[in-house]
């Protein structure tokens, strides 16, 4: 399970070091793909496949909305090596879609990294952290 908060940096040949804790979940290849909240995703392989197997293989591609949501998970996702140094690649695509400056936070969220810009992930933050306890009490309900 990927857990944790981490700032890093983006160097200048558009290259993130991956937290160290999480490299050897993650593996040697790893899918990027867009998130849904302005942020990037970054899956491990295996993730990756259980996730497109479960929630996007079975929708009915004559259903627009399922064939947008496709378009947008397929299209915008990237196989990316990690390097000897724990550092991938990302593409000029996504960062322009996350709007990632130099700074970056990368956080740990169940099967998935987030890869946020720093300023971004602190409004992000903040909002969640405001208004967690009733997005709880909400989805506590929904179960009953």
């Amino acid at each position: 399970m990927l857990l944790g908060e981490h700032e890093h940096t983006i160097d200048d040949k558009n290259r993130l070091t991956l937290p160290a804790r999480f490299r050897e979940e993650l593996g040697t290849g790893v899918v990027v793909t867009r998130g849904l909240d302005e942020c990037l995703n970054v899956f491990a392989r295996d993730k990756w496949d259980q996730l497109v197997g479960r929630q996007l293989e079975g929708l009915d591609p004559f259903s627009r909305e399922a064939r947008e949501m496709e378009r947008y998970y397929y299209s915008g996702a990237v196989e990316v090596e990690v390097d000897r140094q724990g550092r991938v690649m990302i593409p000029m695509p996504l960062s322009t879609y996350a709007k990632l400056g130099r700074e970056v936070v990368v956080a740990g969220v169940r099967n998935r990294l987030e890869v946020w810009d720093r300023e971004a992930w602190r409004k992000q933050r903040d909002e969640f952290e405001g208004s967690a306890e009733h997005v709880a009490e909400r989805l506590a309900r929904q179960r009953s």
